[in-house]
Formats: C-alpha cells, structure tokens, sequence
C-alpha cells in the first residue's frame, strides 16, 4: 500500500518561505480545498480566525507527483542544524554525468543564492565538486546534487 506524505516546515514567515522552495523545486501554490474558490474561503467555513489566515502557506507539484509542503507560522527561530535536509536533485542526481550535473547545479546554487539562499559548503568526491550544502532564507539546510 502506498502511503501519501506531505513536508511540514515550521517558519517564521510562511508566505515568504514558501515563495522560495517553490522557486527551488518548481512547486506551485496549492489550490483551495474542493468546494472552495479560496483559501480564504475555507478559513471563513472552518471558523479560523482571521489573524492566523495569513500563518501557513501551501505547495503542491503541478503535476501531483511529489508530496505537498505546508509552511507554519511558529513564534520560535531555528536555533540548531537540521537532523532532516533534502537533497535537490537540480543537476539530475548523481546518476546523471558529472559532466552534464555540475553545471546544473553551479546554476541553481546562483539562482537560488539570488532568491535569499546562503552557501554553506561546496563537498568534494573524488577530486572534483560533487554537491553544495546551502540554507533557505530562514537556515534550513539543504543540498543541490
């Protein structure tokens, strides 16, 4: 049985960290729930209150294959380095050639270092550069492989 997962990332500016990995994996925001024209419309039926309207966002890949993110307002920062990061298979993973992989990536690390992201660390493997370790806007670590 296969089992359907969403990522949860605890932020302190949902919208805004939401803009970014949907820059980063080409995520799209997620339409309301069936029945409604808006999100805003599904907080007005649910009785959410109208000051945590605006404390999550939600993306979704546009063809429905990979999971959905959902970004949460929460009042604390990241204090401490992930113990979960996800690896960004922007050059194809390492089953594509170096040759045709690492440009792709030296790309994305630029234009996601534009979007707000920080370099963290550029790894090595066997003599030439493998991957980058880098952090969203917020410091969540990831890489792009």
């Amino acid at each position: 049985m296969r089992i359907k997962w969403n990522l949860t990332i605890d932020c302190a500016h949902p919208a805004k960290l939401a803009e970014f990995w949907a820059l980063a994996l080409g995520y799209t925001a997620k339409p309301a729930p069936a029945g409604f024209g808006s999100w805003e419309e599904w907080f007005a039926h649910h009785e959410i209150p109208r000051d945590e309207w605006d404390q999550g966002a939600y993306l979704c890949h546009p063809d429905g294959v990979g999971p959905n993110l959902s970004f949460l307002h929460v009042p604390e920062s990241k204090v401490v380095k992930n113990r979960l990061h996800l690896d960004v298979q922007v050059g194809g993973g390492r089953d594509a050639p170096w040759e045709v992989r690492w440009p792709r990536v030296v790309q994305a690390v630029e234009r996601l270092a534009a979007a707000g992201a920080t370099v963290i660390h550029e790894y090595e493997l066997l003599g030439r550069p493998d991957h980058v370790m880098l952090a969203d806007p917020e410091g969540n670590e990831f890489c792009l492989v």
